[in-house]
């Protein structure tokens, strides 16, 4: 029986879906942490500890593991994992992107880098350190520009500056996030380095995918109608089907597959973001993980399979072609905070989930958690999902169901 490597950090909402997605296929589960369970040494073929911030190690460590219990495939859920997986795989020789192309998708900079090297459209871009003179900095960018860390996601630390003092001030709060413990440790040697890019005007989409042998298959476009014009850029509403335009989506879907061959990516799941205008798809970033959150829920194939068991079954070598997304469209709103503060209740949800076309409400802030908005947070308030005969159907039901909860935030 085949065995899979999950990498599963503690913070992730991932682990049921795909541990579910695993034993509904009748394979062996290797949960691996970054964090020791309580329960490991009483299940040692099923739990495992990994140095998630110490890939290299993580590649030697996974070697004695394999000679007990021997893994065929090791699947990520986000960009931390991603890179480990590049060493896991590497150490057992599995198929599966390299390091060198993880690294790259991880690394903000690195990945504009690579794209520009390849003539991939992305915007025009300026590195520099935090602890570099920020007014120097400020008068080498053009405006409007998007100030961004290069190694965060959900859009953690990305703010928008429209002028030399918007720049200043958006870098001195930048340098506070990067300070923070959990950002350092994360981050590593990347910690202080920071990007400034060109603002592209137009609407954003994104793509989810899997790459095998280097090309990319596209399994779903969303378009997201509420627009991402800053200070800051919290994602809310995901639709599929895209309503752009057939020209619009095939440039979408040319400019991620040359974006992916440019990073080296070969196998797995990528969620890429980017912005279309007149000019065409311009690449905002390719991860080598799927959507995050509880994000992929929105997407269904063939005999109801998720997103997690289409992943699952393409990393143990099964040909996934043939299954496609369902037809009914389906939308996700990841729930905004809408100020800091204390959770105190939530209300409304009975009524939320009585509106027609919600298929589920899931609300992942607990009561007494303290809430962060961007560009300091990096969650959301939970997750709504819906489903209609069309895109403008499934948007509309998520925000009527929104408008009937109330957050009581202190």
């Amino acid at each position: 029986m085949p065995r899979v490597l999950l990498l599963l950090p503690t913070t992730t909402y991932r682990t049921k879906a795909f541990i579910d997605a695993a034993l509904k296929l009748g394979v062996e589960v290797t949960a691996a942490s970054e964090r020791k369970n309580t329960l490991g040494a009483a299940s040692p073929d099923s739990l495992l500890t990994l140095s998630f911030f110490d890939p290299e190690s993580a590649g030697r460590e996974i070697v004695d593991y394999n000679e007990r219990y021997p893994i065929d495939a090791v699947i990520p859920v986000d960009e931390d994992t991603a890179v480990v997986a590049a060493h896991v795989a590497r150490s057992l020789a599995l198929s599966h992107n390299s390091v060198e192309s993880a690294g790259i998708a991880k690394n903000k900079d690195r990945m504009r880098q690579a794209l520009d090297a390849a003539g991939v459209r992305v915007p025009r871009f300026w590195r520099f350190c935090i602890d570099d003179d920020s007014k120097e900095a400020a008068r080498r960018v053009t405006y409007p520009c998007v100030v961004k860390p290069v190694s965060l996601s959900t859009s953690r630390g990305v703010m928008r500056a429209d002028n030399e003092d918007q720049f200043i001030e958006a870098v001195s709060r930048l340098d506070r996030i990067l300070a923070l413990p959990d950002v350092r440790r994360r981050a590593g040697a990347a910690s202080r380095h920071a990007l400034a890019e060109e603002f592209i005007q137009g609407v954003e989409a994104a793509v989810e995918g899997l790459v095998t042998d280097g090309k990319l298959r596209v399994l779903a476009t969303f378009d997201k109608p509420d627009p991402l014009d800053g200070p800051f850029f919290e994602e809310t509403i995901y639709v599929t089907p895209s309503r752009l335009s057939d020209q619009a989506q095939a440039d979408i879907e040319a400019t991620t597959s040359a974006a992916v061959r440019a990073m080296g990516l070969t196998r797995g799941p990528i969620h890429a973001e980017l912005r279309v205008n007149e000019q065409g798809a311009w690449v905002i970033e390719v991860a080598a993980r799927a959507i995050g959150g509880l994000c992929s829920r929105a997407l269904r194939f063939g005999g109801g399979i998720s997103l997690e068991e289409l992943i699952v079954r393409h990393a143990l070598g099964e040909d996934v072609t043939g299954l496609r997304r369902e037809e009914t469209a389906a939308a996700v709103m990841m729930i905004p905070i809408p100020r800091a503060g204390v959770l105190r209740d939530v209300t409304g949800l009975d009524a939320a989930r009585g509106v027609a076309g919600v298929e589920d409400i899931t609300i992942t802030a607990h009561i007494t958690q303290e809430l962060l908005p961007p560009p300091e947070g990096a969650s959301y308030l939970g997750f709504i999902f819906s489903r209609a005969a069309d895109p403008a159907g499934a948007e509309a039901a998520l925000r009527e169901a929104h408008s009937r909860i109330e957050f009581i935030i202190a």
